[in-house]
């Protein structure tokens, strides 16, 4: 899997500060935390694992501000076949990247295509959204079936 191209750190502090300023909201200690925990994985993580990462934090705590996070467009949210749904940085904060999302088990992996084949889907998706009248802000591809663990 492709690493993820992550903002310089204070670049990346700045602008989540920013963000959540831009709602009304602080950038508490807790929220910060999980900014790190996220910036330092290659996955998306249930709440669970960013808990087993950061001992500190509460799982109370952790799930309200998610929600914040994912609101003020700092956290994606990605909701699998099984119960529960991982977190990841928003994708203009790492860069674009696609998934791999297991049936069987729902972990999810990041990968990246090349620059040609991103292209390539591009071009076809704007003959989609030319033919049906859709305004495609961006795009997101994930292949579903099972991982190398459940095989």
């Amino acid at each position: 899997m492709a690493r993820r191209q992550l903002a310089p750190p204070s670049d990346l502090h700045l602008t989540v500060a920013k963000r959540l300023r831009g709602d009304g909201q602080r950038y508490t200690s807790n929220r910060r935390a999980l900014v790190e925990v996220l910036e330092l994985t290659e996955r998306p993580l249930t709440i669970a694992e960013i808990l087993e990462r950061d001992p500190r934090l509460a799982q109370s705590s952790a799930y309200r501000n998610l929600s914040v996070l994912d609101s003020c467009g700092v956290v994606r949210r990605i909701v699998t076949d099984d119960e529960y749904a991982r977190y990841e940085l928003a994708e203009d904060l790492t860069g674009h990247h696609h998934h791999l999302i297991c049936s069987q088990c729902g972990r999810v992996e990041d990968f990246t295509i090349s620059p040609q084949l991103e292209a390539s889907l591009e071009r076809a998706f704007k003959r989609v959204t030319a033919r049906t009248g859709f305004t495609a802000e961006h795009h997101r591809l994930d292949l579903v079936g099972s991982c190398s663990r459940c095989g």
